[in-house]
C-alpha cells in the first residue's frame, strides 16, 4: 500500500490519547496488543521491550516506537524515566472511543474497528522499534514538548502538543521512509478542485498546472481527463456554470456581475455558454428558480 496516494482517505492527523513523563522505580508491564501508536523516550535508565517475539534493550537517550497490533511487554530493572505518548497518527472519527490497551489484553477482535493502520504496512516505509533519528536532539525536544504541553489540557496547550506530535511524525517518516515513498506512483491531483475554485475567474494556464503537477502538458491533460472525466477547460467551465446557477438562484447580483465573478470574458460569452448548457438564458433561469422556490 502506498502512503501518499491514500493520504486523502487516510489523512495524517496525530491525536494524543495519553501521555506522561513516567518517572518510576523498577517495574514490569505484562504483554498486551496495541490499538494505537506508543512513542517512548528513554530519558533515564534502561528499558527492555519484547515486541512481537523480538527482544530489544533501550539505553538512555534512545527512542522506541511500537505500532498498532504489536504484542509487547515493558520491563525496567531499575529506576527510570520514560516519557511516552499513546497516540493515533491517522484520523479516526471514533478516536475518542479508543484507549491504551490494558495488561494481558491480547484479543482485540471486538475493537478491530478502532485499530490504527500500521505505517510499516505502506510501501517504502520500514520503521524499526528502535528508532534511528538523524537529529535525536530534535526528537527529544519535540517529544518532551508534546508530553509537557499535553499535561495542561487547556486548548492552547493541547494545540501546542498536537503541533509537536505532527512534527515528530513528520521526522519519523522522513528518517525512515525509503525515498520512493515520498514520490507517489501516480500523479496526485487532489488539489485541483480547491485550486480551480479559488481561481475560478482567472484564465486557465495549462502550463502552470502541469508544472504544479510535475507533468508535461500533454501528460497532464491525459491524467486530468482520466481523473475528472473532462478536459481541464471543460471542467473549469462546469464549475463556472455551477457557480453562476447558484448566484442566479440565490442572489441579486446582475448578470454582468455574475459573468465577471465566474470568469466569463464578456456578458455575451456568459449568455451563450449558459444557454448552451442549461437550455435557457440566465434571466429565464433566475425567474424559473424564484418561481420554484427553495428546494426542500
Amino acid at each position: 500500500m502506498d502512503l501518499l496516494p491514500d493520504s486523502a482517505a487516510l489523512p495524517i492527523v496525530p491525536y494524543i490519547r495519553e501521555s506522561d513523563f513516567a518517572v518510576r522505580p523498577a517495574y514490569y508491564f505484562p504483554f498486551r496488543k496495541l490499538l494505537d501508536y506508543l512513542f517512548i523516550y528513554i530519558r533515564k535508565g534502561e528499558l527492555h521491550v519484547v515486541a512481537d517475539g523480538t527482544s530489544h534493550r533501550f539505553e538512555e537517550g534512545q527512542f522506541c516506537l511500537l505500532q498498532p497490533g504489536t504484542v509487547h511487554d515493558l520491563r525496567a530493572d531499575g529506576a527510570n524515566e520514560t516519557p511516552f505518548a499513546h497516540m493515533d497518527i491517522f484520523y479516526e472519527p471514533q478516536r475518542e472511543k479508543s484507549f491504551p490497551t490494558r495488561p494481558g489484553q491480547l484479543d482485540l477482535a471486538s475493537f478491530a474497528h478502532l485499530m490504527q493502520p500500521r505505517l510499516n504496512d505502506f510501501d517504502g516505509i520500514a520503521i524499526p522499534v528502535l528508532l534511528q533519528p538523524q537529529k535525536p536532539h530534535l526528537y527529544r525536544h519535540l517529544l518532551l514538548e508534546m508530553v509537557e504541553s499535553w499535561q495542561d489540557r487547556d486548548p492552547l496547550s493541547k494545540l501546542k502538543a498536537q503541533a509537536a506530535a505532527t512534527r515528530l511524525v513528520h521526522l519519523v517518516l522522513q528518517d525512515h521512509a525509503h525515498p520512493a515513498a515520498s514520490k507517489p506512483g501516480r500523479p496526485q491531483l487532489d488539489w485541483i478542485p480547491s485550486y480551480f475554485s479559488f481561481h475560478l475567474a482567472d484564465p486557465l494556464d495549462i502550463e502552470e498546472l502541469a508544472r504544479r503537477a510535475h507533468l508535461s502538458t500533454s501528460r497532464f491533460r491525459a491524467v486530468f481527463r482520466e481523473r475528472f472525466g473532462l478536459p481541464p477547460h471543460r471542467y473549469l467551465m462546469e464549475l463556472r456554470l455551477e457557480h453562476a446557477r447558484e448566484l442566479l438562484a440565490g442572489s441579486d447580483h446582475t448578470a454582468s456581475q455574475i459573468a465577471d465573478y465566474c470568469g466569463f470574458s464578456s456578458l455575451s460569452h456568459f449568455h451563450h455558454a449558459f444557454r448552451a448548457r442549461m437550455g435557457a438564458s440566465p434571466g429565464a433561469y433566475r425567474e424559473q428558480s424564484r418561481k420554484a422556490g427553495p428546494a426542500e
